[in-house]
């Protein structure tokens, strides 16, 4: 089975675009975990937390999880069958992995109404946050996931150069707007993603391939985020034409200036109508620490399915209040926290390890 790919023009000019994440979705995708270096000591107390995650997914939508062998797909089958999902709202593809960010290596969904209802990939490349050596196998999950359900692959390419990007370092209103920060996708020293790319070609990406053209420029990410600078620790859209930005009250802490800066970032941002951006704000936990490490917890990390809104909580005071303001921002669902102390240690949360399908049936909001 081989997937499609559309050869002539971009994304844009074949009428698609990447949907908000809040809008109806057929699926999640998740890799199944299996590197134990990603979670030292916690692999096994994560298989259950992914348990977890499933269970609330699957009320109002159906889960598509990549494994690796016929043994890896046995044991997600065995633990999904105790926490009590639905095995027919779950759907297995052998697509092997190197991790389980699927956020940053799974399929980025596109979306058109006309002529017809249809979904494609984009085709983003993946080199571990050029900062790890082994990405081989995930570098293929686009093309595979594409072959695997049939759907167009659009390559991405600029100056016939392949263009890396992980879902992780964007998050789109569905508009024509984008937000994402300095750190991650311009920084040409530490980690860089596209040497020699400035704000413009990025912005013609953006435009181009998730019909995006209005990009917000954040500057950095938070203290011990190893992806340098993924904008969902930090800035999500909650709306149309609202974010919610982490802010952190201590001043001694690592995170303050840099929070503080974005925020006066945020307060000047237009959107694609040229209105302004409505801003709240959710607090920071506490640090957390792995052998000295400071670890990228936050409550942005959250995802949003049909009927719910999973966010990442730590034992810290601050997870109440972080629950009930974005319960204040997402009416229509049903706010759910899930023990993230154990993920954490892999560096990400629930947002880092799922990636929404939109739903084809579904019209365009607004």
């Amino acid at each position: 089975m081989t997937g499609r790919t559309l050869l002539h023009g971009s994304p844009a000019s074949n009428g698609f675009r990447m949907p908000a994440e809040w809008e109806p979705h057929a699926a999640t995708w998740i890799a199944w975990p299996h590197n134990r270096r990603d979670w030292p000591g916690k692999i096994a107390p994560v298989h259950w937390v992914y348990g977890e995650i499933a269970r609330k997914v699957t009320r109002s939508e159906n889960l598509r999880i990549l494994v690796n062998t016929t043994a890896h797909e046995k044991q997600a089958r065995r633990i999904l069958t105790r926490v009590g999902v639905d095995p027919g709202r779950v759907e297995f593809f052998r697509i092997p992995t190197n991790r389980g960010w699927t956020r940053d290596t799974g399929p980025i969904h596109l979306k058109r109404e006309l002529p017809r209802p249809e979904l494609a990939i984009a085709g983003f490349k993946f080199n571990a946050w050029a900062k790890y050596p082994d990405w081989d196998l995930d570098c293929r999950i686009p093309a595979r996931a594409a072959a695997a359900t049939r759907r167009a692959l659009f390559p991405v390419l600029f100056n016939e150069k392949p263009v890396v990007l992980e879902g992780g370092s964007i998050d789109v209103n569905g508009r024509g707007s984008v937000v994402t920060t300095e750190e991650c996708l311009l920084d040409g020293n530490i980690q860089a993603r596209n040497p020699g790319l400035g704000r413009e070609d990025l912005r013609e990406i953006m435009a181009d391939y998730l019909g995006a053209p209005n990009v917000l420029w954040l500057g950095k990410g938070i203290a011990g985020d190893d992806t340098h600078g993924h904008i969902d620790d930090i800035c999500r859209f909650v709306g149309p034409a609202t974010l919610v930005l982490c802010r952190e009250s201590d001043p001694r802490d690592a995170n303050y200036r840099a929070l503080e800066e974005n925020r006066e970032r945020a307060e000047g941002f237009r959107l694609e109508d040229g209105g302004r951006v409505e801003l709240a704000y959710i607090p920071m936990p506490a640090p957390l620490y792995l052998q000295g490490q400071r670890l990228p917890a936050s409550y942005a990390n959250f995802y949003v399915t049909n009927t719910a809104l999973l966010v990442p909580t730590f034992n810290d005071p601050n997870d109440r209040l972080a629950l009930g303001i974005l319960a204040e921002l997402f009416p229509g669902r049903a706010v759910v926290g899930i023990h993230a102390v154990d993920l954490v240690w892999g560096l990400g949360t629930l947002h880092c390890l799922t990636q929404q399908e939109p739903d084809i049936a579904s019209p365009a909001e607004g």
